[in-house]
């Protein structure tokens, strides 16, 4: 669109989907949900995003929320438009409306069409909306609206979980705080969130599971983002939600879990993201052990989901986020490296993999990159698209990008986790339980310091320096994930390396 009413949004491309089948324009009259962020009142500080400095809620929603008179600027042009005011929301700068398609399509500048592809989670064909081209904003709002989503409705991400089979060897999540010397403590007082995209979970498999772990069963709430719901099946995605409760309930027992469930796209990602680290109470601890290829992301959507991160952080939330399991490629077949998104972002904890082999004492026999081939490997590599944070430029980084991961723990389903879902117990692995485990051991920190953590990474790469190990570490030295091999100090498959909880804690004590 190149009328003077409207103007072009920066970064709202999305790459054309490759093996879907076109079914035609949507139908005029269908109900689209879309969310518009807006830019910050007062631009975040980095002291706040990268520091040990913290605000409260009202004090983040006063001076680095949304203006109201952007706010109102921006209900009233829509609703001028024809579409409908669902809420509006100041901290996270989020307007979440519906409009008939016509109307999106005229507001926004673009063309909706519906399609036919297959669902990465369970690989059945699913139905979905595709836009065409850039998006255009009405002229008013001219650097107002920073994003756009919802209008394109392909699934973004897949759940980080691999299932074993005849696995060497498995492990009571339970064995790994001792394996990994967590600090004495259980979570209480500390509220964790969990993002799920798809799937559900049983509580008559969670009562299974702990009382069979000889725990109490945490308290777990779910939360609904944009319609979506707990909707436990067969597939992936309900082995990762259980997976997630049942990993970070056996690190941090006593610690509430409210787990957020929405939709399988940029938007979904956004408000799920937004509604955890602006929930009330704040959150110790945010788990993702979804993503997808930085590069498949729009540059809006990273924006967005980056801001809502920096949000988290400056509140002193901790966001720990699956690495993946594609190894140095990411999954994808075009024989060059990737990393995956959001563990890329340079606001999240970005978590991989190793495989960890105990003996007949339980003690570490050995301890290497988990690599099991192409497609059953931790991710890790370097950004393309962000710069080396001033936290990692001393641990030799190759290139000039954002290094991924941070940190590790054990992952491979051949020496996996042994979990209850769906009414039996079942071997899985995947960076999905090594991040849900680091955010256990972020809600154990909380409780032992009496403060949040936010960005864990300005304390524990400090004083770490190229090819030597950092403190509160088990340096991981052998293995690969394809491209990047393990070595002394932090690297590009297993991060910093794999926690010793009680000396990690001490870093953090300063």
């Amino acid at each position: 669109m190149t009328d003077s009413t409207h103007i072009l949004l920066p970064g709202s491309s999305l790459a054309p989907i490759a093996g879907v089948t076109d079914l035609g324009l949507v139908t005029p009259a269908e109900t689209i949900g879309f969310t518009l962020v807006l830019r910050r009142r007062g631009s975040l500080p980095e002291r706040l995003i990268s520091g040990s400095e913290t605000v409260t809620s009202a004090e983040f929603a006063a001076q680095y929320g949304a203006d109201p008179a952007d706010m109102t600027l921006v209900a009233s042009t829509l609703t001028a438009a024809g579409a409908r005011i669902v809420d509006q929301d100041i901290p996270s700068r989020r307007v979440r409306a519906l409009a008939a398609a016509s109307v999106a399509q005229q507001l926004f500048g673009t063309e909706l069409r519906a399609v036919r592809g297959t669902d990465p989670v369970t690989g059945n064909a699913i139905e979905f909306r595709m836009r065409i081209g850039d998006l255009h904003l009405p002229a008013v709002l001219d650097g107002v609206v920073t994003a756009v989503l919802g209008l394109d409705t392909r699934p973004m991400a897949r759940p980080h979980v691999q299932t074993a089979v005849n696995p060497a060897a498995s492990y009571v999540p339970t064995q790994l705080a001792t394996v990994y010397s967590f600090p004495t403590g259980d979570g209480s007082g500390q509220t964790a969130a969990i993002l799920e995209f798809g799937g559900g979970f049983l509580t008559d498999d969670l009562n299974a599971y702990f009382t069979s772990a000889g725990l109490d069963t945490p308290n777990v709430t779910a939360v609904s983002v944009d319609g979506a719901a707990n909707s436990p099946g067969t597939d992936g995605a309900t082995i990762e939600t259980t997976l997630d409760i049942e990993v970070l309930g056996s690190m941090a027992k006593r610690a509430t879990q409210l787990v957020y469930f929405a939709p399988n796209s940029e938007r979904g990602f956004l408000d799920a993201i937004s509604q955890a680290v602006h929930a009330t109470p704040t959150p110790t601890v945010v788990s993702i052990s979804w993503g997808g290829p930085e590069q498949s992301w729009s540059t809006q959507g990273r924006a967005a989901m980056d801001a809502a991160f920096a949000d988290g952080n400056a509140l002193g939330v901790t966001v720990s986020v699956a690495a993946g399991d594609g190894g140095s490629g990411d999954g994808v077949d075009d024989g060059a490296d990737h990393v995956d998104y959001p563990a890329s972002s340079p606001y999240v904890l970005g978590v991989g993999g190793t495989t960890l082999r105990l003996d007949s004492s339980g003690n570490v026999q050995s301890e290497t990159v988990w690599n099991d081939g192409p497609s059953s490997a931790t991710g890790g590599g370097v950004s393309t698209i962000y710069p080396v944070p001033s936290w990692q430029s001393n641990v030799g980084v190759p290139g000039s990008g954002r290094g991924v991961p941070d940190v590790a723990a054990d992952a491979d389903p051949q020496t996996g986790y042994r979990i209850y879902v769906n009414g039996a117990t079942q071997v899985v692995g995947g960076t999905s339980a090594s991040a849900p485990l680091w955010a256990g051991l972020v809600c154990r920190f909380a409780q032992d310091l009496g403060r949040k953590q936010g960005l864990l990474q300005t304390a524990i790469y400090k004083g770490a320096t190229q090819g030597r190990a950092a403190l509160g570490f088990r340096d991981i030295t052998e293995g690969s994930n394809g491209s990047y091999s393990a070595g002394p100090g932090w690297d590009a498959c297993s991060g910093l390396g794999v926690p010793v909880g009680t000396e990690l804690l001490t870093v953090l004590r300063g």
